[in-house]
C-alpha cells in the first residue's frame, strides 16, 4: 500500500512536471517574441522565474519519491 501511495504520488508530480515544462516552452517563446518587438517583459521574466523555482521544487519532490521508492 505504501509503495502504491507513492506511485501515485510519483505520477502526479510527473504530470505536473511535464506541464510546467510545456508552460515554460510557452513562455519562453513569448519573451523572444517580446525581445524582439521591444516590449516590456516584466511580467514574463517574473512568471518564468516562479515556473522556474516550482519545476526545481517538483524535481526535489520527484527525487525525494524515487529514493523512497528504491529497495
Amino acid at each position: 500500500m505504501y509503495r502504491e501511495a507513492l506511485s501515485d504520488q510519483l505520477r502526479q508530480v510527473e504530470r505536473e512536471f511535464v506541464g510546467g515544462e510545456r508552460r515554460l516552452a510557452e513562455l519562453e517563446a513569448r519573451l523572444f517574441e517580446l525581445k524582439r518587438s521591444g516590449e516590456d517583459m516584466t511580467a514574463i521574466d517574473a512568471e518564468l522565474e516562479n515556473l522556474r523555482n516550482e519545476q526545481s521544487r517538483l524535481e526535489q519532490d520527484r527525487q525525494l519519491l524515487l529514493s523512497r521508492l528504491q529497495p
